[in-house]
């Protein structure tokens, strides 16, 4: 049944890529079974991803520009396409941007930065969501989520900076396993030379003012070096380039900054968190 709602809900770019490898795959004498067998992947998959039940991973992609692809690189130009077409509605406008930006600034009150996840918390986070998702659409979605960590790599460097409130380090999803190894991850990547990890204390409010209190923010820097401010809440989302909000958000996102641990201090802390045995 998922299958045949896949046929019918196919993106242009599934369908193309589907149907440009077919194609190929018949120009070069090969069989669906021949295919796989070049690539990895099984028959039945082949026939899956050109009939649109089951759309080309990523993975699969990669291995079909590598023996499809005679140089022309449709299938590495698909690869980002067919990535925005898994990720949330609400999402899915602001994906292309975070993946082509210069600078990523954020600051997240409740749960690690979808960016920053590790599969298995962002399996324990989507898969436990209301209303619960069927299995294969939270194994999608955990797939895109983690296909994002490539900005961390991507040539020239983004500059990326994350703020977390302490909460979001001491709430666990999935189990307090899952919890340390997330942690271990976020002080990984807190060590990069393009990233920047602070912590907002738990204990911010105490001193009489608290720049965080009004939520989630991600701050953007296009390759334009346009400035924009992306906010999402209860899967709605806003996209935000009125200059004079832009800047009143960015003052907020500043005095934030100012108000959170140092990065050295934070990743100390992170790290501490992880060591810490739970019961």
């Amino acid at each position: 049944m998922a299958r045949a709602a896949n046929k019918t809900a196919a993106s242009g770019t599934a369908r193309l890529v589907a149907k440009f490898a077919k194609a190929r795959r018949e120009q070069m004498g090969l069989t669906q079974d021949e295919l796989g067998r070049l690539i990895g992947y099984t028959a039945s998959a082949i026939s899956a991803m050109e009939t649109c039940a089951q759309p080309a991973s990523d993975k699969m992609l990669i291995e079909l520009e590598r023996v499809l692809g005679d140089g022309m690189g449709i299938f590495e130009m698909a690869r980002k396409f067919i990535l925005m077409d898994k990720y949330p509605p609400q999402f899915a406008d602001f994906a292309l941007m975070e993946s082509e930006a210069v600078t990523l600034s954020s600051y997240e009150t409740y749960v690690v930065a979808g960016l920053f996840q590790t599969a298995d918390y962002a399996r324990a986070l989507i898969g436990g969501s209301f209303p619960r998702l069927p299995d294969d659409q939270v194994e999608q979605l955990v797939d895109a989520r983690i296909a994002r960590r490539s900005l961390f790599e991507r040539e020239p460097a983004a500059m990326i900076e994350l703020i977390l409130d302490e909460t979001a380090l001491r709430r666990p999803f999935g189990s307090w396993e899952i919890q340390r190894g997330q942690l271990h991850s976020l002080a990984e990547d807190g060590e990069r030379d393009n990233v920047s990890i602070q912590v907002l204390p738990l204990e911010r409010g105490l001193k009489g003012n608290h720049a965080g209190a009004s939520g989630n923010m991600v701050l953007v820097e296009t390759m334009e070096h346009h400035h924009v401010v992306y906010l999402e809440n209860q899967d709605q989302s806003q996209l935000v380039s009125e200059p004079a909000t832009v800047a009143q958000l960015s003052h907020r996102y500043a005095k934030i900054r100012a108000q959170a641990l140092s990065p050295e201090d934070s990743v100390s802390l992170i790290r501490k968190l992880a060591g810490e045995e739970k019961t």
